[in-house]
């Protein structure tokens, strides 16, 4: 009796292995990996356990497996979920590795074809059944800040009860920032003095609930600098938590949504204020390459795209600046540094104003433990990482900490609270609203 011998596995295979055949990893970019090791100590999770699994070029050999036949199992998922995509390695990699594309790629890959416990999947449903849609946010705000005015906060940390009977929403419940009134912004803000461009503003999920002064901000200092301020009223989610956790259906739909908005809106460039969003929107033309409909326009959009302090960079300074007399540290937002490349610009701009003194954070290149959800998904771990980085930052001596993401700025102020430290918050765009306007540093939650 004869039988047939079964098909070696190749490299990419289709539906073999732990990938199904729509978009596994790349093999061409996995082969560019050459085991250096040069992203080990800007990687968080390595940084933190020393696995070499738990580091890009473990994870990299993790996806090759798969391509050559081995099968998704529960210890492959851990690592790939271990992962903050804070692209740290793809800035430290000589080789030039795109790290991004393969981690997106296999996020997909496991949405679609692992099993997660009932648990991690309720939770997840359940963060994504909220935080992309705006209004339900919205419904949140008042129970929260009733909640958070009547003294219970304080009560319910002292006590530990939530930790111990549900982590992760004591872990929300800490990350909430002090809700304030929100500020309503026109659909149409004119250019202080001559008009120098028509941009359109992303205001964001996270951004445009719970930290309404900082589109305020935006909008007030893009009109200072010659910006006529447009914001599509039919804007929703643009996908960036979705796209970071390997939904790319529901990412897609988020994509095409912000697509149309914006076109309507004809605007010179769109601004982002949030990190995590900007370097989602910047790759749309990657994420509807497939869609026949929207590929080229997603193209187009995407040369519009511009994090807030490119596009006040690129226009150059017009609006006068009056003192800070303030000692700021900076911290680089992952998806801004590492993932848009834009470092230079908010250092340059913060250092224009007048009496402000600009300090580095130590160990800058890593990250603060937000990674969009992933504080809440790992609670344990990202504490750590956000006690480092809060270490970091007082090491500095600064009274001031000033980034460029929502995430950090809830994960970072959560970290300085444990340590007890008294240090202000601020988006690079309300210290740089303070300077124009003429307030005082105690508006930025500087101690006088």
């Amino acid at each position: 009796m004869t039988t047939t011998p079964e098909r070696p596995v190749e490299l990419g295979m289709p539906g073999r292995g732990a990938f199904d055949e729509h978009h596994p990893p790349s093999k061409e970019l996995i082969s560019d990996c050459v085991h250096c090791g040069f992203c080990l100590t800007t990687c968080p999770t390595y940084t933190l356990w020393g696995e070499e699994m738990d580091s890009p070029r473990g994870r990299i050999y993790l996806m090759k497996s798969g391509l050559e036949g081995e099968p998704m199992t529960d210890s492959m998922v851990q690592h790939f979920d271990a992962c903050l995509g804070c692209m740290a390695c793809v800035t430290a990699c000589p080789s030039g590795v795109q790290y991004d594309k393969l981690i997106e790629a296999t996020r997909a890959q496991v949405e679609r074809n692992h099993d997660r416990s009932p648990g991690d999947r309720a939770l997840r449903n359940a963060i994504f059944a909220l935080f992309p849609y705006k209004r339900r946010l919205r419904a949140l705000r008042g129970p929260l800040r009733l909640y958070q005015r009547s003294g219970l906060p304080k009560v319910i940390r002292r006590s530990g009860l939530l930790e111990r009977l549900a982590p992760k929403l004591a872990v929300m419940e800490s990350l909430a920032p002090p809700l304030e009134k929100r500020e309503p912004i026109p659909a149409r803000t004119p250019a202080t003095g001559t008009r120098r461009a028509v941009v359109g503003l992303l205001t964001g999920c996270v951004q445009g609930e719970f930290f309404p002064g900082v589109n305020a901000a935006t909008v007030r200092v893009l009109a200072a600098e010659g910006c006529d301020v447009i914001v599509p009223q039919s804007q929703g989610c643009c996908g960036a938590l979705s796209v970071h956790n390997g939904r790319d259906d529901e990412a897609r739909r988020f994509a095409r949504r912000t697509v149309e908005a914006f076109e309507s809106a004809g605007v010179d460039w769109v601004v982002v204020n949030a990190a995590g969003c900007g370097s989602s929107m910047k790759e749309y033309a990657d994420l509807l390459a497939d869609d026949p409909a929207y590929a080229e326009r997603a193209r187009a959009f995407t040369d519009k795209v511009r994090d807030v302090s490119e596009i006040l960079a690129e226009l150059g300074t017009v609006a006068p600046r009056h003192p800070l007399e303030v000692t700021v540290a900076y911290h680089d937002a992952c998806h801004l540094a590492h993932a848009q490349g834009v470092r230079a610009q908010p250092r340059a701009l913060l250092q224009e104003i007048p009496g402000l003194q600009l300090r580095e954070i130590p160990e800058a290149a890593i990250c603060c433990g937000s990674a969009g959800i992933w504080n809440v998904l790992n609670p344990e771990p990202a504490r750590e990482l956000g006690d480092r980085k809060a270490a970091n930052i007082v090491s500095t001596g600064a009274a001031l900490l000033v980034t460029a993401n929502p995430g950090c700025l809830m994960q970072v102020a959560s970290s300085l609270q444990r340590r007890g430290a008294d240090i202000g918050m601020a988006h690079t765009v309300e210290v740089l609203d303070a300077s124009i306007r003429g307030l005082p540093t105690s508006a930025l939650g500087v101690s006088t």
